[in-house]
């Protein structure tokens, strides 16, 4: 049975297109990363990274098992660092709901850490997302080589970081220093004031750094929060296009293998929805009229 250490390490340079164009924006870039498992551009277009406690209690389970297959639903690669707690389960949720996930490490890529990830390692390859890292392949972890590798976690996130639990002198709030320095999306979520976990949540929260989360509609504006498209008219056709660029516009090629419908039938129903004032076409690009 093929694991984690039968997939190749690829060496990728900022010259190369493959190389991160987020990464590229932030000062001290990696002039190379190593790279296991299927690389393609499109795994780094739609991320939000996931950081928080090693040591996560119940509810910061429950809000990874609760978040993460929402995001996975809706397309997001999940990033984060590979770490046991908060990092793991959301690596963990991620590949069982489907989804794609980047996990970055503070070490090489053929020195395993921590060792209870073994199966994890080999089910992110499995499931097409990546392993991958600044350091040299058998190059072990020390205590500078994870604040160190929270700065890629943050600055490969197109749609920000999510904070799940911390204490205040954490890895974690580490992290949302950086996104915040590199003009990320900081989310948070408030825990209860007893717990040594929600420390540094709660001081994100209350210091105007991050914005609440209560519900994944914090992070992705829900359907309900629209009025402009409950007219019961609508075909299912029409609703689920509706969905989808109510997520991102879209050509209508992108459309079209989304919603596995024929072109000529989806240029009708677009014309349509064109009609009702529902959608807009702008640089070949489909999107949502502004109420």
């Amino acid at each position: 049975m093929k694991t984690w250490r039968d997939y190749p390490i690829q060496e990728i340079y900022q010259k190369d297109s493959l190389y991160p164009k987020e990464l590229l924006k932030i000062t001290g870039a990696p002039k190379k990363l190593f790279v296991r498992g299927n690389i393609h551009s499109d795994i780094f277009k739609k991320t939000i990274s996931i950081v928080g406690s090693r040591k996560i209690s119940n509810y910061g389970i429950k809000v990874i098992d609760m978040l993460v297959p929402e995001l996975v639903a809706h397309d997001y690669t999940i990033i984060s660092g590979f770490m046991y707690g908060t990092d793991s389960q959301a690596h963990q949720i991620c590949t069982k709901f489907g989804g794609k996930t980047i996990a970055v490490l503070g070490n090489g890529l053929n020195y395993l850490y921590p060792r209870s990830n073994d199966n994890l390692y080999t089910n992110i390859l499995q499931k097409d997302g990546l392993v991958i890292s600044e350091y040299e392949p058998d190059f072990k972890s020390t205590l500078w080589t994870f604040p160190q590798r929270n700065r890629i976690v943050s600055a490969l996130s197109t749609h920000g970081i999510i904070i799940v639990e911390a204490d205040i002198k954490s890895g974690s709030l580490i992290t949302a220093k950086y996104g915040i320095q590199q003009q990320k999306e900081i989310y948070a979520i408030p825990g209860p004031i007893t717990s040594t976990n929600s420390r540094g949540t709660n001081y994100l929260i209350q210091n105007n750094l991050a914005k609440i989360v209560t519900s994944i509609n914090d992070i992705i504006p829900s359907v309900a929060q629209k009025t402009l498209f409950v007219d019961p008219n609508l075909s299912q056709e029409e609703k689920k296009i509706i969905e989808l660029l109510q997520i991102e516009e879209l050509s209508i090629d992108d459309l079209s293998l989304k919603l596995n419908i024929d072109i000529a039938t989806l240029s009708t129903q677009i014309s349509l929805l064109s009609l009702k004032n529902i959608i807009e076409e702008n640089n070949n690009k489909l999107s949502l009229v502004s109420p």
